[in-house]
């Protein structure tokens, strides 16, 4: 049986493998054009060590204690020269795809939907056939290359990949390159590029109850995390607070209220910052967190937005005397 090995490197770069259950993680890499950090192969140098963040593995004891220490393994690091996979997995590489000799991958497909949902948001769905091949976590981005242009915008993925097809959700900014391009000249069956997958900012293993936080199109990855949950389940409760500025920034309501239909632990609120707002629901994203939400600190809680959303919830939870468990989150800004 083969499985699916992603191997995210320290520049941000995830570049993904197959490895059988019968080689190891470091065989496979090399197999596959990808050399990971390696040096003795037999579990005494500890060159290999890397960080395993999802997945089931068998290890073996044919290694030193040099190499890979007690309290190591039970932080979850492994020796890729030994580490034979029993399901998919994730592992943290300290080291950047370049010294590994890898790159980024490209991928070309053409629009088959753009629109805009509001004054303020663009849905854009490509699709094509090298899209087949193409592996991400979610909640992760790519850069997409905007047509006539040299220059590459980074957009998260709204959705997973299906039949070929993804989706984003771009904000619009007046004058922006990338938006002016959606919302003048694009039509289905143009030709984009785009290169990734990147980034650090993606759904781990659901081991406690989760909260997520996002700022207007920082919706984006959360729905593509979400869409993951739906398929697989989860026994922790989720809560997403969607928060923005006024009130043609609400987007993708009917989406959540589908999910939320597919996952039974998931809840959602929205909040509009804008006083003259109509939706019931105002204020920022930190006024709509309850102690509940925080349970006492075991809590996952990731965050999407801009850096002052970020700085925001950051301090509000420091205020309150809580740590998390883990605070994952991505900053973003408009490019004009």
């Amino acid at each position: 049986m083969s499985f699916q090995i992603a191997l995210n490197f320290e520049d941000g770069v995830t570049r993904f493998i197959q490895a059988d259950g019968h080689e190891t993680v470091a065989d496979a890499a090399y197999r596959q054009g990808i050399n990971i950090p390696l040096d003795c192969r037999d579990g005494a140098c500890g060159t290999c060590k890397c960080k395993a963040e999802a997945g089931r593995y068998e290890l073996g004891d044919n290694f030193i204690e040099d190499a890979l220490s007690e309290e190591e393994l039970a932080q979850g690091y492994v020796l890729t020269c030994q580490m034979r996979a029993e399901s998919d997995c994730v592992l943290r590489i300290p080291a950047s795809s370049q010294l590994c000799k890898t790159e980024q991958a490209s991928f070309e497909a053409a629009i088959s939907d753009v629109r805009q949902l509001s004054e303020s948001t663009i849905a854009l769905s490509i699709k094509g056939e090298s899209l087949s091949s193409l592996a991400f976590l979610p909640g992760q981005y790519v850069n997409l290359k905007v047509p006539g242009s040299e220059q590459s915008r980074a957009y998260s993925f709204s959705s997973l990949a299906k039949d070929g097809e993804v989706s984003f959700l771009i904000r619009n900014v007046p004058g922006g390159l990338m938006s002016s391009f959606l919302t003048s000249l694009a039509k289905a069956g143009d030709s984009m590029s785009l290169a990734g997958p990147l980034g650090s900012f993606y759904l781990r293993p659901i081991q406690r109850p989760l909260l997520l936080l996002a700022g207007g199109t920082g919706l984006a990855p959360f729905t593509a995390m979400l869409e993951k949950i739906a398929e697989a389940g989860s026994e922790h409760p989720l809560h997403l607070i969607y928060g923005v500025t006024n009130d043609f920034d609400l987007v993708e309501l009917d989406r959540l209220q589908a999910l939320a239909a597919r996952i039974p632990n998931f809840t959602y609120s929205a909040c509009v910052a804008n006083p003259a707002s109509e939706y019931p629901h105002k204020g920022y994203v930190t006024q709509h967190i309850e102690p509940r939400h925080l349970n006492d600190g075991d809590v996952d809680v990731y965050l999407c937005g801009p850096p002052p959303m970020v700085e925001a919830v950051s301090q509000y939870i420091r205020e309150q005397g809580i740590t998390p468990a883990n605070f994952y989150y991505e900053k973003f800004a408009a490019a004009a």
